[in-house]
């Protein structure tokens, strides 16, 4: 059924997906760039258009009332933002204990300019032992894809060269509200 509404949504908005579908049943999905509300809508249609089932995180205050069973439906899981310090742990455990599980995490984590990318996607993908597959929205094109990935190494500089270079030429809703790519973790950013 999500297949179905997937193609449907994308036809009708004329997107369309680039390369294949990750053939892995386990993975972190970056969604990046991260400019307008519609990024994650537009993801999730491409996702399901080819299959692929997605889980996101999501403010656990969205989940109440009658929209709660809609938005876990649709992928949604709830978090709490006040209690960041087990989150890793929980998305881990959540890998650990399904046969499939994409979680789909938006590193900007905000559609403002941010000077830093959130590292969760990092170290959740690195506890859990899963590969980072790199999705993207390329306006400009009107594509998006998922077939990109790379296996934390723990050399979070090498890989984030390799996450940099990736993203280089993709184009945002609004490519003035795009930031640097880079994590506070780095050794090689200053403040």
């Amino acid at each position: 059924m999500m297949r179905m509404v997937g193609k449907f949504v994308a036809s009708l908005t004329g997107w369309r997906v680039e390369g294949q579908q990750p053939d892995r049943s386990k993975f972190v999905l970056l969604a990046a760039p991260h400019t307008s509300n519609w990024d994650l809508l537009y993801l999730l249609t491409l996702a399901w258009s080819v299959g692929i089932p997605v889980a996101w995180m999501g403010k656990h205050s969205i989940f109440w009332g009658p929209l709660g069973p809609i938005m876990k439906a649709l992928g949604g899981v709830p978090v709490r933002r006040d209690r960041r310090n087990d989150l890793v742990q929980q998305m881990s455990d959540r890998f650990r204990d399904s046969e499939h599980l994409v979680l789909t995490v938006q590193p900007e984590a905000t559609r403002a300019r941010a000077e830093y990318w959130k590292s969760g996607f990092y170290q959740i993908a690195r506890a859990a032992g899963v590969p980072i597959h790199l999705g993207y929205l390329d306006y400009a094109r009107k594509t998006g894809g998922f077939e990109a990935s790379i296996m934390p190494s723990g050399d979070i500089d090498a890989d984030m060269a390799v996450i940099r270079a990736f993203y280089a030429d993709k184009s945002a809703c609004y490519p003035e509200l795009v930031g640097p790519i880079r994590l506070r973790e780095e050794s090689s950013v200053s403040d």
